[in-house]
């Protein structure tokens, strides 16, 4: 199942076994997979579990329709599960969950979402995963070019690439386009539109496949938003929302309809404090800088990418980028935020501010994006739109979660803090 953090966590079971005893059943995973930081440490804080409870077990209930070979993996199969409490009732802190009841929640206006997600992340020559002593050591981008829009890659860049493609095809989740981007050593990989939860699974599916595949090539892939001065990497959830088979966004002359319009007015207003669901930590927030194509206000525009929303497409292809998660966003989490915005819009009918034609991040006039994982915990904590669209257990464990990384990264003395004072102070 997938963790707080959007990484695939769980046992390899032999075949035989998990037919008899887990596929018609269950499996049991220990508690604290939904409440640890993201290096796995046991922290207290947590309702769900703790060292007070003595981290019991949750019950995974595998999900058979998510069942699907894993070329990377030979003679092996995956099957994600839902949490389960003892008594088999929804963990409704678990990333699945929490998407599940935004699904709902949507339905609720007679609306289904289509989802097609775009992910950058960097690809370094180096595989030091597992030499945490060398993560000082400044990394060696696979290309030192811009190699935006190539179609000349070096041989070790190309092969995996083509690596990756066929395996997640063999996976029954083929790519829709995969090319490199402006940073060094970055890659774009985007996949067809899907239903919301299928396309998240398959998100997960690509991390996984692109570290493991990295690493037998001797390299390391990061989905960090911000991996180094300069260089940003995004997700970018592309969103449409469909009525009897009949696009909800757009009006007959081509125009945006009123389900549109309440839609991104949503956006606009309710994302800004939801920010540690789709900006989950420190580094997260490194990213929102002017002179990139992250956004840093809360603004829409017609096929403008600078900012947050951008409308793009034409009749029942109208859709929207929803351009503020970073690759390290849980997919989970970061679709859910934009749904319950979505659906905050329609139930609230916010003012829609004026589209931007120009450079959003110019406009002081929008709502600002948090600018740091600090002023991002207090405004979801004291939002009344965050508690009300996702329920108090929800937001509680998420702040938690924020707050144990800000309580981690205050201790810790960057080497860019080193680098400007030791000689100056």
């Amino acid at each position: 199942m997938p963790d707080l953090q959007g990484r695939l966590k769980g046992k390899r079971y032999d075949a035989r076994h998990f037919l008899e005893r887990v596929a018609g059943g269950h499996a049991s995973m220990c508690a604290y997979l939904l409440a640890t930081d993201v290096g796995m440490r046991p922290v207290d804080g947590f309702a769900l579990t703790s060292w007070e409870n003595g981290y019991a077990d949750l019950k995974v209930v595998p999900d058979m329709d998510t069942l699907r070979p894993v070329p990377w993996l030979p003679r092996t199969v995956l099957a994600l599960g839902d949490a389960r409490t003892p008594d088999g009732q929804p963990v409704e802190v678990a990333p699945r969950q929490i998407l599940r009841t935004q699904i709902e929640r949507l339905a609720n206006h007679g609306l289904q979402a289509q989802v097609g997600l775009e992910s950058e992340f960097l690809l370094y020559e180096d595989h030091v995963t597992n030499r945490p002593h060398q993560a000082a050591t400044p990394p060696c981008p696979v290309t030192t070019m811009n190699l935006d829009y190539a179609l000349d890659h070096p041989p070790v860049l190309d092969r995996f690439l083509r690596r990756l493609q066929s395996a997640l095809a063999r996976a029954g989740s083929p790519v829709e386009a995969v090319k490199t981007e402006a940073g060094p050593g970055q890659v774009e990989v985007t996949f067809p539109y899907g239903p919301v939860m299928e396309a998240c699974d398959v998100h997960v599916l690509l991390k996984h496949a692109s570290r493991t595949l990295a690493a037998r090539s001797g390299l390391t892939a990061t989905f960090m938003a911000a991996p180094e001065t300069g260089v940003a990497s995004g997700l970018h959830l592309h969103i449409s929302l469909w009525r009897d088979g009949t696009s909800a966004l757009v009006m007959p002359d081509g125009g945006l309809s009123p389900t549109g319009r309440h839609a991104i007015a949503g956006l606009v207003a309710a994302l800004p404090v939801l920010a540690p669901l789709y900006a989950p930590n420190t580094n997260s927030y490194r990213r929102y800088t002017a002179a990139s194509f992250a956004p840093t206000r809360m603004t829409w525009g017609r096929d403008n990418r600078t900012c947050a929303v951008r409308v793009v497409g034409h009749g029942k292809g109208l859709h929207l980028e929803v351009r503020v998660p970073g690759a390290d966003a849980n997919p989970y989490l970061a679709t859910a935020a934009v749904l319950a915005a979505i659906a905050y819009g329609l139930d609230r009918t916010p003012p829609l501010p004026p589209k931007r034609p120009g450079n959003a991040n110019q406009d002081t006039t929008a709502p600002p994006l948090p600018r740091t994982l600090e002023e991002a915990l207090v405004a979801f904590g004291e939002s009344t739109i965050a508690e009300a669209r996702l329920g108090r257990e929800v937001v509680q464990h998420y702040a938690h979660l924020a707050q144990v990384e800000l309580d981690h990264q205050r201790s810790l003395v960057p080497d860019t803090e080193r680098g400007r004072w030791l000689h100056h102070a």
